[in-house]
Order: structure tokens, then C-alpha cells, then sequence
């Protein structure tokens, strides 16, 4: 832990809360580790979201408060509470950040003919199915755009995001909470829940699965592949098979929908999932037979820092992906078989 010149722990909640100021002038540096903390449940969120080992964040949030003078953080094991002091400054912090961002930005455009990268971090089924045609409509606008994607899950996204590390995610909306501080949230498209399964099991009609289909493509259809990416999305999902087919079987566990689809379309089984990690890009999905259920889209968005969102070219590639989104469908998507349309407790996820 780091400590002031007169060698006091500026971890330690018992220390005064006054720290003898040094001469030295706060870093841009420090104050975006000083706002990351303080957007952080703990330090080793905010050390993930920078980059940062964690000492050296200690480190130097240690200095910022020897530079200011005072304690910015009541520290409580590895919990960070900001002090009066700290309640103060976060707004002025913001605020530096936020004229800083508009420089760069505006800087930009006067790079003398240099190469603008747009960062940007998403879910592997909008990237696959939503970005290409994007970028490609991009370059015939922006001609000096080039693109850094990275695949991540929804909280290494906003992780990313905090960290300044990219500029725009693209995830669903059930994934981050409403009010992400700094962040705009911009709806792109709904996609629908469908029961993908294998090719041959042809679910058209069908009113009684235990009565209508021949044995082994019953004994399918009841074995389930299910994505797993939070227990409370578990539950749901368990609830709608338990729901919607009872004597269904859990035969795999995924943390990747690409893993599930690929196993449903070996025959492996079926498995309840979003319609835009079915397919490659516009095509139709392959090997697959997709079922519209009942169960509420899962609705994918932008977030965007708030600076960016009328700056040139986010604005730009925004305005693209709405318009590719609104016109956007799943091909070969089949109707609810009668067994499925029904209204339960697991019916909506």
C-alpha cells in the first residue's frame, strides 16, 4: 500500500483524513484511475477495467490523494467508499475526462489524412451477423476508418468501455444495468428467442410430440443443450424447458452459443437460444430447423460514452447499424408448433 512522505498508510481507514499536499500537479493518468475506482465495486474490478496491476493502481491513487491532500477513499478490505472529499471531485473528474474526450475527437478530424480507429467490443452474434455489412457501408462514407473488434462477454464489454479501451459495445440490454454511469444506450434490433434443433426433427404441427413423432426423434427432442451465462438466467431457461417440454434431459451445458448450435446441428439435441447466433451473417441458418417461441426478444444495443454519441464518425456508424437492424430478419424462422404455444411458468425468459 502506498504511503505519503511522512510515511503514513494511505490505506489505512485509521489515518487522518488529511494528507500533507506535495507540490507535484495531478496526472490525467490519476484522475482516470481515481473515476474508475470510484465507478468500481472493488479495486480489482477497477484494476481489470484499466489494464492495471493492482499494486501500481494502489500505487497511484495513493500519490493523487498525496497530491490533493486528502483522502479520496475509505477503504474497507478490498471495498472502496468515497469520502466527502471524494464525492466532491468525482464530478469535476468527469467533467475534465469529458473535455478531454471532445479534444481528441475534435483533433481528429484534422489528422492530415491519418487513419481513424474505431474500437469497438461485442457479443459474437451481433459482430458475425450485424458488422460486417456495417464496416463495409463505413468505408464507402468513411473512407479513413479502419476497425479494431474485439469478441467479449457483456461485462468484459463495459469493462473495456470504463477502461476507455474501446469506443462503442455492442451487447443485449438484459446484460448491463440501465443507468450505466457515462453511457448512452442506443437500440438496435430485437432478436427473438427460437428452439433450434436438429434438420430432420420436423416440429411443424405437431401437437403431441409423445403421440406424433417416431421414437428417436422423440428421444431428440428431449434432449436439451442449454447456454449458461448467469444462475438467474439458468433458472429461467430451466423453467421454460420444464415448461415447455417436461421430459426434457440436459445433456450439455454451454458457455458459448456457437458450442450449443454446433452440437444441435450434429444432432446432439436441441436448444432454446437467441435467433442471431444461429446464422452466419444474412444466410440462412444451416443444418437447422428454427421454432419461434414464446418468450420476450432479447433487445441488443449500443452503449456509447456519451461525448461520442453526436461526434463524426460514431454518429455515423450508429446511424448505419440502425438502418441494417430495422430491415434486419432471421431467415427460414418457422412457426410455433401447437405443443409449444402455450403460456407457462417458464414461458418467458
Amino acid at each position: 500500500m502506498a504511503r505519503d512522505n511522512k510515511g503514513t498508510d494511505l490505506g489505512d481507514t485509521r489515518a487522518v483524513g488529511r494528507l500533507q499536499p506535495k507540490a507535484s500537479d495531478l496526472t490525467l493518468h490519476q484522475l482516470r484511475i481515481f473515476w474508475a475506482v470510484a465507478h468500481s465495486e472493488t479495486l480489482t474490478r477497477a484494476a481489470k477495467q484499466l489494464g492495471l496491476a493492482q499494486p501500481s493502481l494502489s500505487q497511484q491513487l495513493g500519490k493523487l490523494e498525496a497530491n490533493v491532500g486528502t483522502l479520496l477513499f475509505h477503504r474497507r478490505s478490498n471495498e472502496m467508499e468515497l469520502t466527502e472529499a471524494g464525492h466532491f471531485l468525482l464530478p469535476k473528474v468527469e467533467q475534465v475526462l469529458r473535455n478531454i474526450a471532445d479534444v481528441e475527437d475534435g483533433l481528429a478530424q484534422f489528422s492530415g489524412g491519418d487513419r481513424l480507429t474505431l474500437r469497438i467490443a461485442g457479443i459474437n452474434s451481433v459482430l458475425r451477423v450485424l458488422m460486417p455489412e456495417a464496416i463495409t457501408l463505413m468505408q464507402e462514407r468513411y473512407p479513413g476508418v479502419d476497425f479494431d473488434l474485439q469478441e467479449s462477454a457483456p461485462a468484459e464489454i463495459l469493462d473495456m468501455l470504463y477502461g476507455r479501451r474501446v469506443n462503442l459495445g455492442l451487447l443485449a440490454t438484459n446484460s448491463v444495468a440501465q443507468s450505466s454511469v457515462g453511457f448512452v444506450q442506443i437500440p438496435l434490433v430485437e432478436d427473438p428467442y427460437v428452439l433450434a434443433v436438429p434438420e430432420d426433427l420436423i416440429l411443424d404441427g405437431v401437437v403431441d410430440p409423445e403421440k406424433e413423432l417416431p421414437p428417436e426423434q422423440l428421444a431428440v427432442l428431449n434432449r436439451s443443450i442449454q447456454f449458461i451465462f448467469a444462475s438467474q438466467q439458468a433458472q429461467r431457461v430451466g423453467e421454460w424447458y420444464d415448461s415447455m417440454l417436461p421430459q426434457n434431459r440436459i445433456i450439455a451445458k454451454c458457455r458459448s452459443y456457437d458450442t450449443a448450435i454446433g452440437l444441435v446441428r450434429a444432432g446432439a439435441g436441441v436448444c432454446l437460444a437467441p435467433g442471431l447466433t444461429t446464422l452466419q451473417q444474412h444466410d440462412r441458418a444451416e443444418n437447422l430447423r428454427l421454432y419461434r417461441v414464446y418468450a420476450p426478444a432479447r433487445k441488443i444495443a449500443a452503449l456509447i460514452p456519451s461525448q461520442y454519441r453526436h461526434a463524426e464518425p460514431y454518429k455515423g456508424l450508429i446511424e448505419i447499424l440502425q438502418t441494417i437492424s430495422r430491415r434486419h430478419t432471421i431467415p427460414g424462422l418457422l412457426e410455433t408448433p401447437p405443443f409449444l404455444a402455450k403460456e407457462g411458468p417458464g414461458a418467458s425468459l
